[in-house]
């Protein structure tokens, strides 16, 4: 039976996994993350992000990579969903609708994603779960 739980230090290698196999399905094969910089940056004093990982038979199988964000306009916070990837011998088993209603039940807030625009079956699934792109809105980006 499939089980969504916080991660915890120890997932720390499948989740910069996660990352780097999503990252190489969206065509970017150069993706090496540190290992000790993302546990720092998820376990260490000061948190900067939190992950949700999706297990079946105790095997990593998904996860969410998400930061709380703040709405000045509806006076809340919120979540911003960095990534949700889910490995693919463990896909349509339900497991990101699982991490989504995970989220969406953490927050009365806004939660938040970006998706690559022509990616024909996320825009199919977010709509099937009552998600709206937003319009009029361009995002903005600077690079350290």
């Amino acid at each position: 039976m499939p089980e969504v739980r916080d991660a915890v230090e120890s997932d720390v290698e499948d989740i910069c996994s996660m990352i780097e196999e999503h990252a190489r399905y969206e065509g970017n094969d150069t993706l090496s993350l540190d290992r000790a910089e993302m546990a720092g940056h998820l376990f260490g004093p000061a948190p900067k992000a939190w992950v949700i990982i999706a297990e079946v038979d105790g095997q990593a199988a998904g996860l969410a990579f998400c930061s709380w964000n703040f709405s000045t306009w509806e006076a809340r916070p919120g979540i911003w969903l960095d990534d949700l990837y889910v490995r693919p011998g463990h896909r349509r088993l339900g497991l990101g609708r699982q991490l989504l209603r995970e989220l969406r039940a953490r927050t009365d807030g806004r939660v938040e994603w970006d998706m690559q625009e022509g990616n024909e079956k996320a825009t199919a699934f977010y709509a099937e779960l009552g998600a709206e792109p937003v319009p009029g809105w361009v995002r903005y980006r600077w690079r350290g």
